[in-house]
């Protein structure tokens, strides 16, 4: 009786509780998903960097982009709405890249990663790395392809699956910790980026160069972090409040 009342006094509440009993099931099964994608990622940019020499990153963004899809893709294949999966789905992955391109002359300030995360909270892990790997390979049509295009699409694709993980999902939908969430999320993307900028030199991985690289990038590294914050504050409500009643109105997620 506590707990209904509590229930018709937030409304808000309710509604986000009824969208988190729409979603796919969380099972070993799916757990299990999760690691063999993150690890078949890094499988392969380690392959693309050793056996490659870093020249077929084309071919290691493509064949990441299709590994994205194999989760989403079991994840859901019992459900109804699979097209309007698909549709959110490019919806998603098309405001992240535009938002990227609209901030493109200002360096690092990005609202690409914060329409990820709340892709992860509303839609589920899997779509949220699927949406994050997309984007990457997208937008750099724009900005640029290059070995360092499979590190954006395996950070960004982390973003999304992390801020999709169960207990997380209910807890950043409110607004204090999803603003630590975004500084959290800042400090990941750069840390892993700077792998790759180490990883780019002739002889390899170096902690050092590592440890130097992190130094130099703090400025971008604090702008990726403001940016995210400001930017979910600021989408947070009109795009997780339609996220949350197609949740609620289809149970696709």
């Amino acid at each position: 009786m506590k707990k209904q009342n509590e229930k018709m006094a937030c409304p808000e509440a309710m509604d986000a509780e009824t969208a988190l009993e729409n979603t796919a099931p969380y099972n070993l099964k799916r757990l299990v998903g999760w690691i063999v994608l993150v690890v078949g990622v890094i499988l392969l940019i380690r392959l693309g960097i050793r056996l490659l020499a870093d020249r077929k990153y084309n071919l290691v963004s493509v064949m990441i982009a299709l590994l994205a899809c194999v989760p989403f893709y079991f994840t859901y294949e019992k459900r109804e709405g699979s097209i309007r999966r698909m549709v959110m789905i490019a919806v998603m992955t098309a405001i992240a890249v535009l938002g990227r391109l609209i901030f493109g002359p200002i360096p690092a300030f990005k609202p690409m990663a914060a329409i990820i995360i709340l892709t992860g909270i509303y839609m589920g892990p899997e779509s949220g790395f699927l949406v994050g790997s997309l984007e990457a390979v997208v937008s750099n049509i724009f900005f640029g392809q290059g070995p360092w295009t499979p590190f954006q699409m395996l950070t960004l694709g982390l973003t999304g699956l992390l801020s999709g993980l169960p207990g997380l999902r209910a807890l950043l939908r409110r607004r204090l910790p999803l603003a630590i969430w975004g500084l959290l999320m800042g400090i990941m993307y750069s840390g892993i980026m700077d792998i790759w900028t180490v990883l780019s030199l002739i002889d390899g991985f170096n902690w050092h160069r590592y440890l130097l690289a992190l130094s130099t990038a703090l400025p971008y590294t604090i702008t990726y972090m403001v940016s995210n914050v400001v930017f979910l504050m600021l989408t947070i409500k009109p795009i997780g409040e339609k996220l949350n009643r197609i949740q609620i109105k289809h149970g696709i997620f």
